[in-house]
């Protein structure tokens, strides 16, 4: 609240809309009752998204117009972004997106928030405002709690069943709320309504939690992981990753199954970059966990690092007991430089191979056995000579 940035931000707010016109919004207020880290601060106002622009531009800080129609811009201040809402109220719902209005009532605009610990504001003063009730003490106890009646929230938009999910895996201690929780398992099939860029962020930012296992757990037994994920799924394994790499994708990699065209058609479902896509599918395929330096080195070299790397601690999810031969394989791939193959057309050709595919066969079984041997530094264009002497034999 005392940096010089939101301090800037604030003040021209206030120069247009008075004092006390914008306050700190959501998870910067929660966080900070929380004791944890804040990543964002958003700022709800009163001003109107044009008095918004205005009021920034009249004091010389950057502006974007993110989301006008919904009420919000971006703010631009040493280089750090803050968001900026108008106070709002739902005036018609569909389960995907909401038509809005334009309010100066903070209180309304409390009662279309998703959770009572998202519903909190505080001003510069760092007095907390909790229109709805129970917020302040949600948070300092760990609890989602929808505002409001469960049933209502989630069908004005059933983005909100994946989000109780995932905020139960990040701030969330026990059990989750029995209303909460019994109303997401009625209404899962909504999750089908939904965009497939938003249910895979929300996933992919509840497998990034510290410890989603509690959420996973939960989510699989309402029933609204099978609806979010087309495919067969292995929590154990999953729940295994967790304890082995943060990396989201990787936790993703784990829950499903060892069938690279599985894989793929739920990457494909969930709208998955090419790149997401391509690396589940690399992953999804079985590894020995007892390779020999020299096959493991080969490993590395045909697939890369990143692959090796996830096979492996897919392997050592499914058999945690094999920890040590899997960190082996790891500290391995960590260390050892892989080699460059020297060898190119040029060098077939120079031996009087004429151009065709005989020189890519030459070369793939010279780099072959350059591999097999454990890549020696010598003898590889000996070995291309003696192959293209037995094939003109």
């Amino acid at each position: 609240m005392s940096d010089a940035a939101v301090t800037a931000v604030i003040d021209a707010l206030e120069a247009v809309g008075g004092h006390d016109c914008a306050r700190f919004v959501g998870g910067a207020v929660r966080n900070t009752l929380m004791g944890l880290d804040v990543a964002d601060v958003d700022i709800a106002t009163t001003l109107t998204p044009q008095a918004t622009i205005a009021a920034l531009e009249a004091a010389k800080i950057r502006v974007v117009p993110t989301g006008v129609e919904h009420g919000t811009v971006t703010a631009i201040c040493n280089r750090t972004p803050y968001e900026i809402t108008t106070l709002r109220r739902d005036v018609e719902t569909d389960g995907r997106r909401a038509v809005v209005a334009f309010t100066t009532n903070w209180a309304e605009d409390a009662q279309r928030r998703d959770f009572r610990l998202n519903a909190l504001y505080a001003d510069r003063t760092g007095m907390i405002y909790d229109y709805v009730g129970g917020g302040v003490d949600d948070a300092l106890e760990g609890r989602i709690v929808f505002v409001g009646e469960p049933e209502t929230r989630i069908r004005e938009d059933y983005l909100r069943i994946l989000r109780f999910f995932r905020f139960f895996a990040w701030y969330g201690d026990g059990a989750p709320d029995p209303e909460g929780l019994d109303a997401c398992k009625r209404l899962k099939d909504g999750v089908a309504r939904l965009s497939a860029e938003r249910v895979s962020k929300e996933l992919l930012r509840l497998l990034e939690a510290p410890d989603p296992t509690g959420a996973m757990f939960f989510m699989a037994a309402s029933g609204v992981l099978a609806v979010a994920v087309p495919a067969a799924v292995d929590l154990d394994r999953c729940n295994a990753m967790v304890g082995i790499d943060p990396d989201p994708e990787l936790r993703l990699s784990a829950l499903l199954p060892d069938d690279p065209k599985a894989v793929v058609r739920v990457a494909e479902a969930l709208r998955l970059s090419t790149a997401q896509r391509d690396r589940l599918e690399a992953a999804a395929q079985d590894i020995a966990l007892d390779l020999t330096p020299q096959a493991a080195r080969a490993a590395i070299y045909r697939m890369g690092v990143q692959t090796f790397s996830d096979r492996v601690k897919r392997a050592w999810a499914r058999t945690p007991d094999a920890e040590a031969q899997a960190q082996s394989l790891l500290d391995l791939a960590a260390q050892w430089t892989r080699p460059t193959f020297s060898l190119g057309g040029e060098d077939v050709m120079a031996l009087g191979v004429a151009k065709g595919p005989e020189i890519g066969r030459l070369l793939r079984e010279t780099e072959d056995w350059w591999i097999a041997n454990d890549f020696p530094a010598e003898g590889l264009r000996e070995k291309l000579a003696s192959l293209a002497k037995d094939a003109h034999a």
